[in-house]
């Protein structure tokens, strides 16, 4: 799930999914509401790609109203450091939390 919808002022805020074949799905241009689905290391959904679309599936039971969160685990096309895992940082207070929204090493 990596990363031009950019926020200028946090370049690493951004609306891309990349699929397995490279193509990048863009949802800061015509997306749906599904681009507000937060990050938890605790997620209550999960994605899926399927024939070059994504899908959000639910992990458990969910209630009218429940926030929707799934796992980003964003593979950083640079080096992985401290440094960018900071800028990636979490704090969706999981007692499960990693501290960062990158993929777990």
């Amino acid at each position: 799930m990596d990363l031009p919808a950019r926020d200028l002022d946090n370049p690493y805020h951004t609306f891309f999914f990349s699929l397995d074949n490279g193509d990048v799905i863009d949802a800061g241009t015509g997306g749906n509401d599904s681009r507000w689905i937060n990050h938890s290391c605790d997620p209550n959904c999960e994605t899926t790609e399927e024939d070059d679309r994504i899908f959000v599936y639910a992990l458990r039971s969910l209630q009218p109203g429940d926030e929707l969160f799934y796992d980003y685990k964003i593979v950083p096309a640079e080096r992985r450091t401290k440094k960018l895992a900071l800028e990636f940082a979490c704090h969706c207070g999981s007692t499960k939390c990693r501290g960062t929204m990158l993929e777990p090493k």
